[in-house]
C-alpha cells in the first residue's frame, strides 16, 4: 500500500509524511523519535524505486537534485559565495537547533556559524530521492567540533546518519527539513545514555519494535 501510494504521487506524499513528523505525532522517547528517522528512510526507499519504474526523472527533478548537492558541496567546502543562486531571498530552514531561520541572508549567517565551529565535516551520500517539488537525501555525516558544543567535545569525531527533505520552487531551495537517527544524536549530546540499559521490548537492529511496555 505504501508502494503504491508513493509511486502515485510523490510531492504529495512527502508534504503528508512532513506535516505528520512535524505536527501529527509527538515523541515522548527516544525509541519513538527513532521511527521518524525508520520511516524517513523507509518512504526514501520507496520513492526511489518509483522513479527507477517510472524511468528516467523529469528535467526539473534533475535541477532540483543539482541544486541540492551544489548546497551540500558548496556548505561541506565552506564556500557560501553562491548561495544565492541555490536559496530563495525568503527561504526558511526549519533544521536548526535554534528554531527556523528565515530569509537567505540568515540561513547563510547560521550556514556559516555552524561550519566555523568544525574542524571536519563530510557528508558521504547513500540514497537520494528528487521529484519535480522535493529533494531527500539520506546521508552518513562526519564532523569533529573545535570547541564543545551541543554535548560534543571539541577535537572528538562524530558520526552520524540524517535524512535531508529540501522543497523547491523555480529551480531555489525555498524550505529545509533534517531529521536525524536519535541514537547517534544521543551518543553526541547525552553520552550517559549509553549507559542505560536497553528494554527487552526493543529489537536493536532496527527491523522491528514490538511489545511496548505497559504503562
Amino acid at each position: 500500500m505504501l508502494y503504491a501510494t508513493a509511486c502515485s504521487d510523490d510531492g504529495m506524499l512527502v508534504q503528508k509524511i512532513i506535516a505528520y513528523l512535524n505536527h501529527s505525532f509527538k515523541p515522548k522517547s527516544i525509541i519513538m523519535k527513532k521511527l521518524f528517522f525508520i520511516l524517513a528512510v523507509v518512504i526514501l526507499n520507496s520513492l526511489i524505486a518509483c522513479n527507477s519504474d517510472a524511468g528516467a526523472m523529469s528535467a526539473t527533478a534533475k535541477k532540483n537534485k543539482e541544486v541540492n548537492t551544489a548546497i551540500m558541496k558548496a556548505y561541506e567546502a565552506g564556500d557560501f559565495s553562491k548561495m544565492g543562486d541555490y536559496i530563495a531571498a525568503d527561504a526558511v530552514d526549519h533544521g536548526s537547533y535554534i528554531g527556523d531561520v528565515k530569509g537567505l541572508d540568515s540561513i547563510v549567517v547560521a550556514m556559516k556559524t555552524y561550519h566555523d565551529q568544525m574542524d571536519h565535516t563530510k557528508s558521504e551520500v547513500i540514497r537520494t530521492m528528487a521529484d519535480d517539488e522535493y529533494v531527500m537525501v539520506w546521508s552518513k555525516v562526519s564532523v569533529t567540533p573545535k570547541t564543545d558544543m551541543m554535548g560534543m567535545k571539541a577535537g572528538q569525531s562524530y558520526t552520524m546518519m540524517t535524512v535531508d527533505v529540501a522543497k523547491f520552487k523555480d529551480g531555489k531551495g525555498v524550505e529545509h527539513w533534517i531529521y536525524m537517527d536519535p541514537k547517534d544524536m544521543a551518543q553526541m549530546m547525552m553520552p550517559s545514555m549509553n549507559t542505560l540499559p536497553l528494554s527487552d521490548a526493543i529489537v536493536t537492529d532496527d527491523s522491528a519494535i514490538a511489545n511496548p511496555p505497559k504503562k
